[in-house]
């Protein structure tokens, strides 16, 4: 237990009679509670602080805590704290120490790792592990050396590289509202009651107000533990079931940028139905199978999702580390409630079809990947979001058929989704496996052994035919659980009609159970050959048991005719319209997110950029059958019919008529009066540097963070910054262009040596115009990796905002850096996409 002179330097900080704060007492040893709070006092930190010997040891982290091993962060070394701290949220008043909003923004616990104490901490490090609600896995603190005479004590806080790290800063970026009330620092800053919750008190009374707060800040939100926005309603209903995209059986991985290839796991289907704590589990048949899986389900329920259904798959891992089917099913025999853990549960999510309401369905698959990596932001093991990868199928193909693994699958990036088996999603296997209905089995001579071999049927028009035997792949274990549950099955009578030879000394069984069988090939008899039992397969029905055919794999799809490829656009560089064409072919999977299913608007220079360029939003119907037509209520009253697109054909369709800039409404096209997405182009003086409007851009970040709500950076390819907020639909276009307007006047009142909201270009001198006039009903900005019709061919580039800070103009980026923008996306996953609406202010 620390000494009682533990707490002295936080009462020399403290005059008790002005500060409203309680002398505080050390608490009783052997807790190992942590908490962090985000302080905007003299300037904005995050308090990191460790329950030892009875206090809290403290660390103010000016950036805020990331995930990335790569990021070390500067910890300052502030006085312990009593344990009373660790669960405060509200404001203490301007002018007392460490004045300004608290928000607790995570709390868990934590413990060294083996072999360490905190007693590490007097040798100037400490690594430990922490199990909270934000922060979790293994970090390191680390004394730096002082210098002369330097009065504090810098420490560096790092993320060790595990399964929790990941990259960039997108802890502090998204993780915006608190653990304990949902609340933004601006609903936190502006609650009455909260700001008054420490007048006037002192010691004991300091308590009382304390607990007086806990209990307010309990009715002003709910638990809130993934940065996702608000508290969750808990009242929210749960998605319905729908029917789970089957994929085709082909005989060779698709080519072409038009597919995306993901790893064909070895487990369960799994549909997941979550809103907030409330979650349930669905087979590929709807069957509810909640109970079974009793980990997952706490762990998924502790991301507090909005109203969401999921699609995944959930796997256990075998020995040699690649998902096992056999040991799922171990762990499910063993049961749900401890779990070993060698073998545990694992759900990898791979679609999202519906999302707080929303259908998504409809949506392509790219885009709903993305959506899905913004809503898994929080996740980590148990709960994974699967990888993929665009293009170079056959490089994954031949990686998991090395690694032992069953295969790939093969998905359209612009396909809705779609209930039932097709050609927009196919599978290529590394060995034949196929379900079976089991018909009968080969009694056996060896002792010890129930059976000799399983036989087997598939239904072809509607009819049972035999498929032969396996006699392989299981253990007695497996065969007594076989054997006990094809006993009560057992009938007198052969489902199938099986030959002669093979009928002999058979037992028959109702055709009930379905088993998963991996062989070589079948012979020209339509047997199984070198089959090997791989289990049994609960959610699967026997009727849907037919024999899996591997079809050709889809041909690439006709390409869009570039004619005149030779066609120099871009003169003062040399790039070409089949340079461009070929950019926007190679580009599309990571465009189509943000340009699909919105209306608009084309910058089309026939002749080139150098020649006459003329936007474009309409389409007399000479685009061609790829450019779709919405129509558009004009102010006038009369109707006029907006382009839009689907696909990478459409892209094309359009580049084919000069198209070289695409520009997009803020909403989409089966939803044009409700807008999703608020862009805030920050538009510099000419004799700005760039490195002001990269300030300009954090600044309006934070600000956006202040009151709860995600923004992302985008480089725009001219020469200035569009902050991005992407936005759940519900509000009409008045209250977005009136929230954005009063939002962009409160930073140039704020700033105004710095900032300017109107357009004019004499008020706009030595400033920054924040451009919010995007935000108005058939405005549009400028889509992501959009080409400009500017010297040198250059894009507008997504950024993650630690990668902002190192680049030198709006502009780095051209349509020849196509593989360097694939290649950087992987670190930009779910870039764009939140769910949040705007807040009442």
């Amino acid at each position: 237990m620390a000494s009682r002179g533990a707490l002295a330097p936080y009462k020399a900080k403290r005059d008790f009679s002005r500060t409203r704060e309680p002398k505080g007492k050390v608490g009783k040893a052997g807790g190992n509670s942590f908490v962090v709070q985000k302080h905007d006092a003299t300037r904005l930190h995050w308090d990191f602080r460790l329950e030892v010997d009875g206090v809290l040891k403290s660390w103010a982290v000016t950036k805020g805590p990331s995930i990335d091993p790569a990021d070390r962060r500067l910890a300052v070394r502030t006085e312990d704290h009593p344990l009373d701290y660790g669960d405060f949220e509200g404001t203490i008043p301007k002018g007392e120490y460490g004045g300004g909003t608290v928000m607790l923004w995570d709390r868990g616990t934590w413990e060294p790792v083996e072999g360490k104490s905190a007693d590490d901490l007097g040798e100037g490090h400490l690594h430990f592990r922490l199990h909270g609600e934000r922060m979790k896995g293994e970090w390191l603190l680390v004394r730096m050396k002082g210098k002369p005479h330097e009065k504090r004590e810098n420490w560096l806080l790092r993320k060790i590289d595990d399964a929790e790290a990941g990259e960039g800063d997108v802890l502090v970026e998204r993780a915006l509202t608190s653990v304990l009330t949902g609340r933004s620092m601006a609903e936190i800053a502006a609650d009455p009651e909260g700001a008054q919750s420490l007048a006037g008190a002192s010691g004991e009374d300091f308590a009382a107000k304390m607990e007086a707060a806990r209990r307010h800040n309990a009715r002003s939100g709910g638990r809130n533990g993934a940065a996702k926005g608000k508290a969750r309603t808990p009242s929210a209903a749960l998605p319905d079931f729908s029917a789970p995209q089957l994929a085709t059986l082909v005989d060779s991985v698709p080519d072409g940028n038009g597919w995306l290839h993901e790893i064909k796991f070895d487990g369960y289907r799994a549909l997941v139905a979550v809103s907030g704590g409330k979650v349930r589990i669905f087979t590929r048949n709807g069957l509810d199978w909640t109970e079974k899986f009793g980990p997952l389900v706490r762990a998924i329920a502790a991301l507090d999702l909005p109203a969401a259904l999921i699609d995944g798959e959930i796997v256990a891992f075998g020995p040699d580390g690649n998902p096992s089917f056999s040991a799922l099913q171990a762990v499910l025999k063993r049961g749900h409630g401890e779990q070993r853990e060698d073998t545990p549960f694992h759900f990898f999510a791979f679609d999202l079809l519906v999302l707080e309401g929303m259908d998504l369905k409809p949506l392509g698959l790219i885009e709903r990947k993305e959506r899905l990596e913004a809503l898994m932001q929080g996740a980590s093991p148990p709960i994974h979001v699967a990888d993929h990868i665009i293009g170079a199928g056959e490089t994954l193909y031949r990686s998991m058929c090395g690694a032992g693994q069953e295969g790939i699958i093969s998905k359209r990036v612009d396909a809705p989704y779609r209930n039932g088996r097709g050609k927009s999603w196919v599978k290529v296997k590394c060995i034949n496996r196929q379900e079976f209905v089991l018909i009968g089995w080969a009694k056996s001579s060896a002792r010890g052994r129930a059976f000799r071999s399983l036989l087997l049927a598939q239904y072809e028009d509607g009819a049972l035919v035999y498929k032969g035997k396996v006699g392989t792949g299981f253990d007695l274990a497996a065969m007594e659980q076989l054997a006990e549950a094809m006993a009560p099955l057992a009938t007198d009578k052969a489902p199938a009609q099986v030959p002669r030879a093979e009928a002999r000394g058979a037992r028959w069984i109702r055709p009930k159970l379905v088993a998963e069988v991996a062989f070589s090939e079948f012979t020209g008899d339509g047997r199984v050959r070198h089959g090997s039992f791989i289990g049994l397969r609960a959610d699967k029905k026997p009727e849907a048991v037919t024999p899996e055919r591997a079809e050709p794999a889809p041909a690439p799809e006709s390409a869009i005719k570039i004619t005149n490829r030779d066609r120099v656009l871009f003169p003062d560089s040399g790039q070409t319209k089949g340079d461009l064409a070929d950019y926007y072919a190679r580009l599309a999977p990571l465009m189509l997110p943000f340009a699909a299913n919105r209306p608009i608007s084309l910058v089309r220079c026939p002749q080139g950029r150098a020649r006459k360029c003329f936007f474009q939003k309409h389409d007399s119907g000479a685009f061609g059958p790829h450019v779709h037509h919405v129509p558009v209520k004009e102010k006038d009253g009369g109707v006029e019919d907006y382009i839009y697109i689907e696909d990478a054909d459409g892209l094309l369709a359009c580049v084919q008529m000069g198209t070289i800039e695409f520009h997009a409404w803020g909403s989409r096209a089966d939803a044009v009066e409700r807008p999703d997405r608020m862009i805030f182009d920050l538009d510099p003086d000419e004799g700005l540097g760039f490195d002001e409007v990269k300030r300009a851009a954090r600044d309006i970040r934070d600000r956006l963070g202040d009151i709860g709500l995600v923004s992302f950076a985008m480089l725009s390819g001219g020469k200035g910054v569009h902050v991005v907020v992407p936005l759940t639909p519900g509000h009409d276009w008045e209250t977005h262009k009136d929230f954005a307007h009063r939002f962009a006047e409160a930073l140039s009142t704020a700033e105004p040596e710095r900032f300017v909201a109107t357009m004019s270009k004499a008020k706009r001198k030595g400033r920054i115009f924040i451009d919010w006039l995007r935000n108005q009903r058939g405005s549009t900005a400028i889509l992501p990796y959009s080409a400009r019709a500017r010297a040198g061919a250059p894009v507008a580039v997504p950024m993650g905002w630690d990668e902002l800070e190192d680049v030198k103009d709006a502009h780095p980026f051209s349509i020849e850096d196509a593989e360097r923008l694939i290649d950087r996306a992987g670190q930009l996953k779910g870039w764009g996409f939140a769910a949040q609406t705007l807040p009442d202010i």
